[in-house]
């Protein structure tokens, strides 16, 4: 399908919600001019027209809405041709083989993504400045010319008109999504049942006709989508496209990782990484996490399609560019993306600054390295007294330490002391070992939380750095030596912790491996039966 018939059928469409609001204001007015000539008079019939006004109130204000506000971009950092010749070089040279114009900016941003935006005029038809969105995460995990697939993609939204048209479909969802919402508002706030139900009425037909422009033009945009990677196989390579695709779910999967895990540990502390390290060190574990990352660009997710996506599956994609004829690029462009950025630590700084937002103490602290900012984001987590089972324990027990939860356990009112803790309804409800079953892997969780926490106190625990796997809890003993040393030094502290805390929430609890563990003395010999 042409641009100018995707133009005009979105034109039509847009028509259509008018059409609909006009018609129903039409019906609204008749009615009112039938009940005021009628010669009826009446508290019904002034009843009947305040209705016909309330409902007309949410039509008016929907169509009256012509103008959508401005949608605000990511946010991100501009790379200016003068400061990033060699990526802009590499996007001009694109645009021009697309056929297409170049964006006017090019702005860094912290997502797993790229995307292409037009400021059109007159609903999309006519041209306006253009802005490519290229996220960081994309330069540090492709190959240059994956990269070249990837920005071919996106120039290739432009060739086809699909940035400019996107403002005439994306007016007819902001109409009629905001005419729904009116009607929804109106219909719940304690009004009359007859008025809710009119109300609702009228939002079901709007969804109604809401349902059809997204059929409609979320099927155009999953043919773009093809259509924009066929010309980006062209222009950068079968291979190279194809595999930067299949790159996209590993990047998502490992940058999330890496920020729960490294970069953002301590936010919740006001604490970060050194200056540039939020970002800058996402290259460092994807360098040390590839052999991970390989089974995810092999099995791509098994998406099941919907009428209602604005992109095909990812496999759908992948298979049919790389059903395309052997084109024999498979040697271009080895070198890392991240490669194309000039004063690479000054980006990583400024973009930390643009998209971090402040904390609540006003400022950041920064660790001096990757180390330090584990040993005092996982001391701080462990001191947290908030957390379930230490809440839990002050409101039984008045103290939430280590021995005071032995001392429940050996009391045989584990269980009870559980009823305090966070569960589903049905966990509530169940009884005995029913009961222990759900709430058993909360209190593992917790309870692993609770030794760490003992041996954090008493200085008695160090944290080991790494980046190819787990940070490593190393528990001490009373002189400084590890308890837990070598490979089976990990987070939940090793394989002795773990069967100490299966021994205490055991059917019998016995709680003496942790006492003796973590160096708490004798409990009672006997431990009560823990079932409820």
């Amino acid at each position: 399908m042409g641009a100018f018939t995707r133009a005009l059928r979105a034109l039509v469409l847009l028509a259509g919600f008018y059409l609909i609001g006009l018609v129903l204001l039409a019906l609204l007015g008749l009615g009112d001019w039938a009940l005021a000539t009628s010669g009826h008079h009446g508290i019904g019939v002034i009843r009947l027209l305040i209705l016909s006004v309330v409902l007309a109130v949410p039509l008016v204000r929907g169509l009256a809405l012509v103008r959508t506000p401005p949608g605000e971009g990511p946010h991100g950092v501009e790379l200016t041709p003068e400061a990033q010749p060699r990526l802009w070089e590499l996007v001009r040279a694109l645009a021009e083989e697309a056929g297409t114009r170049a964006p006017a900016r090019v702005l860094l941003t912290a997502d797993v993504n790229a995307a292409v935006s037009e400021r059109a005029r007159l609903l999309g038809l006519v041209p306006g400045p253009r802005a490519l969105y290229l996220g960081l995460p994309l330069l540090q995990g492709l190959t240059e010319a994956q990269l070249r697939g990837v920005l071919a993609h996106e120039l290739g939204h432009y060739s086809h008109a699909d940035t400019r048209l996107s403002g005439l479909t994306s007016r007819v969802r902001e109409q009629v999504g905001r005419t729904v919402a009116h009607l929804r508002g109106e219909s719940g706030d304690g009004e009359t049942r007859k008025r809710n139900v009119l109300h609702r009425w009228l939002a079901k037909l709007y969804i109604g006709y809401g349902t059809l422009v997204l059929r409609v033009t979320l099927q155009d945009a999953r043919r773009q989508e093809f259509a924009a990677d066929r010309l980006a196989a062209r222009l950068a390579g079968r291979t190279a496209t194809a595999s930067a695709l299949r790159e996209l779910p590993a990047l998502e999967s490992s940058f999330a990782y890496y920020l729960d895990r490294y970069a953002l540990a301590g936010s919740d502390r006001g604490l970060l990484p050194p200056r540039g390290e939020v970002f800058g060190g996402y290259g460092r574990l994807l360098d040390a996490r590839q052999l991970e990352l390989v089974h995810m660009r092999t099995e791509l997710p098994d998406e099941p399609a919907s009428p209602y996506d604005s992109h095909p599956p990812l496999a759908a994609r992948v298979r049919r560019i790389e059903e395309l004829p052997e084109d024999g690029r498979t040697d271009e462009g080895r070198a890392a993306a991240f490669g194309l950025l000039d004063a690479p630590e000054r980006v990583l700084a400024a973009l930390e600054d643009a998209v971090l937002k402040a904390p609540p103490s006003g400022t950041w602290t920064r660790a001096a390295d990757w180390p330090d900012l584990l040993t005092r984001s996982m001391d701080a987590r462990l001191g947290d007294q908030d957390a379930p089972l230490p809440r839990a324990l002050l409101r039984e027990k008045g103290t939430a330490g280590l021995p005071t939860l032995l001392s429940v356990i050996e009391e045989g009112r584990l269980w009870d002391l559980a009823r305090h803790l966070p569960a589903s309804a049905e966990a509530r409800a169940a009884k005995g070992r029913a009961r222990q079953a759900m709430l058993r892997p909360l209190l593992r969780e917790q309870l692993h939380r609770m030794v760490l926490a003992d041996f954090s106190v008493r200085g008695r625990l160090r944290w080991e750095f790494s980046w190819e796997g787990p940070h490593a809890a190393v528990l001490t003993g009373d002189g400084g030596a590890p308890l837990v040393a070598g490979p089976e030094g990990r987070e939940d502290g090793g394989p002795a912790v773990e069967a100490a805390i299966e021994a205490a929430l055991a059917d019998r609890p016995d709680t003496r491996p942790l006492r003796a563990l973590c160096a708490l003395g004798d409990g009672p010999q006997t431990p009560k039966d823990g079932l409820v």
